[in-house]
Formats: structure tokens, C-alpha cells, sequence
């Protein structure tokens, strides 16, 4: 499944649109992904776990593209997380 790329201004300003395009969005900043977005239908709870387990197989499939181990994503995960609250 091909990823569509987008700026952050661009996801921001058209959510409803990739809500309703129902395909994963990788969102950048000045050329850098910095975020997924992998939607989720609304669905009876066997779906949402089917669902959740598509998001889980295409993070895999990007991670492994991009040559990123889980630990070096979680790393990253914490980093981000602790300079957004002004920790870094």
C-alpha cells in the first residue's frame, strides 16, 4: 500500500478529506516525517482490533522501509514527548 506524503499545514487544514480518503498519510515538516496518520472505519469491536492490526502491519512495513527498530522509534517517541512538555 503506497503512502501519500504530506506537509503538516496541508493535513491540518485538510483532515475531513484524508478522514474521508481512508488511506494512511505520512505528515512531514520541511521534508521530514514526523507523524502517521492511520485511520480507523467505525466498526463492530471484532473490526476495530482487525483494524488496529492492519495499522500495526503498515507501521511495520514503514518502519522497516525507513531501516527503524521499535526501540529506535520509542527513543524518538520519548525524545518528542519530553520536549514538547519543555523537558529538553
Amino acid at each position: 500500500m503506497e503512502t501519500a506524503k504530506v506537509g503538516m499545514r496541508e493535513f491540518r487544514h485538510q483532515f475531513g478529506e484524508f478522514v474521508d480518503a481512508g488511506k494512511p498519510v505520512a505528515i512531514t515538516r520541511h521534508g521530514r516525517t514526523v507523524g502517521f496518520y492511520i485511520p480507523v472505519r467505525r466498526k463492530p469491536e471484532t473490526a476495530d482490533l482487525e483494524a488496529l492490526e492492519e495499522a500495526g502491519r503498515v507501521l511495520d512495513t514503514l518502519m522497516a522501509q525507513k531501516g527503524i527498530s521499535e526501540d529506535v522509534a520509542m527513543q524518538e517517541f520519548k525524545r518528542m514527548r519530553k520536549d514538547k512538555r519543555g523537558g529538553g
